[in-house]
């Protein structure tokens, strides 16, 4: 049995916030007064014309089985004029891939684009699964340090330095705008010049633009896409945020002609197809009447937001990332504690307040800081800056 291990592909961190999920359910069956500001999810359903399609598959009777392995042709064809609705951009069918959620989509992207040793840059904080299933495939991640003073987006100017080291060379970039944990967005201008110059140096350019919708202030209203500069670009979107079908498990990709073979033999061997009855109800996600009930969600949002933004710094929390996107607030806890980690959890245990620890985020110094999501209800929200409040005063 000594002769039995597991891979060394699997040894990287987990991913915490899933760790803290777990932990907010188990107090929240014991105690029953949890409260959130923690998971990245709305806490919203799907949109109603996709509930009812849902629905009348079930009734139906009809046989909800294997799909092409790339999507449906009528979501892939809604998924294109999507784009073009939002971003003015042409794309065909054939370019779109449905996949098995966002999270299966940068499985296939990264599986097709990167060989075992290529280097792969992203900003440092970012979303972890990034970092650790690069690092599962034999990549490595080389990070870029980002702050205050680029807003948390790494520049051209860094990615190109990095480029430019000898025995850096990068095979690929990941950006994210809106990102996750910090909200913040790159510059329409500041995207462009990514996508030119990762077109130009031969950089895969991955572009997650999964919180398109979601955006605030004088931002652009639904997001810019990096195919607006650069068909070499591999674009991830997702239904889970925007549309608010986080547990459907559906998501997309735009994929140069180049991946397109790639990608679908990849997807084929690991998932067959996505799942049947979410794609077939997704098309409906696209409808004058589901983008209406979801851009009410993003009022809500905004107003939520707004709480957040305005409480913390009562609280003595005043170092906060821009939150241009998203539902979250990156915020700068230095003050009360140095390891967010044993803070986080500490909040949690006693006073019922669930956050993401920032070490998920950046190991260099997330130790400092939590994400707060501002996806749910005004009265969580402002219960648990509440409660935050009866406790920080006192530390």
């Amino acid at each position: 049995m000594d002769r039995l291990s597991v891979a060394q592909r699997a040894n990287v961190p987990p991913f915490h916030v899933m760790d803290m999920i777990a932990r907010a359910a188990q107090r929240q069956r014991e105690y029953g007064d949890c409260l959130s500001l923690m998971s990245g999810q709305p806490s919203t359903g799907a949109p109603k014309p996709v509930a009812e399609e849902a629905i009348r598959l079930l009734s139906s009777g009809e046989p909800l089985g294997y799909t092409p392995a790339n999507g449906i042709l009528a979501l892939r064809e809604a998924i294109a004029e999507h784009h073009r609705s939002w971003h003015g951009i042409a794309v065909a069918a054939e370019d779109v891939i449905v996949t098995t959620g966002a999270s299966g989509g940068f499985l296939l992207s990264f599986l097709a684009a990167f060989d075992v040793g290529d280097r792969v840059a992203m900003a440092r904080p970012t979303y972890p699964c990034y970092r650790n299933v690069l690092t599962a495939l034999g990549c490595e991640v080389l990070e870029i340090p980002t702050g205050p003073e680029t807003r948390f987006q790494p520049t051209l100017e860094q990615v190109a330095r990095l480029h430019e080291t000898p025995g850096r060379s990068l095979n690929g970039l990941v950006v994210a705008s809106p990102a996750n944990p910090t909200g913040t967005m790159l510059l329409p201008e500041e995207l462009a010049a990514l996508a030119a110059y990762c077109e130009e140096n031969g950089i895969q350019l991955i572009s997650d633009e999964i919180y398109h919708g979601i955006t605030y202030g004088a931002t652009d209203a639904r997001g810019r896409s990096a195919w607006e500069t650069s068909r070499e670009a591999v674009v991830l979107g997702s239904f889970s945020k925007y549309f608010s079908m986080t547990g459907w498990r559906i998501g997309w990709m735009l994929v140069p002609p180049r991946l397109h073979r790639a990608v679908e033999v990849l997807t084929g061997n690991l998932t067959i197809c996505p799942p049947a009855m979410a794609q077939y109800a997704a098309v409906q996600a696209f409808t004058p009447a589901a983008y209406a009930e979801l851009d009410g969600h993003v009022s809500t949002y905004a107003a939520n937001r707004a709480l957040l933004l305005d409480g913390l710094p009562r609280l003595g929390i005043t170092d906060l990332a821009p939150a241009d996107g998203a539902f979250y607030v990156y915020a700068d806890v230095s003050r009360f504690t140095d390891d967010t980690m044993a803070w986080s959890h500490r909040m949690l245990d006693e006073i019922g307040v669930a956050m993401a620890p920032g070490i998920d985020f950046d190991t260099a110094v997330g130790h400092r800081y939590v994400r707060l999501s501002f996806a749910g209800s005004d009265r969580e929200i402002t219960a648990a800056l509440d409660r935050l409040d009866a406790t920080l005063t006192r530390l």
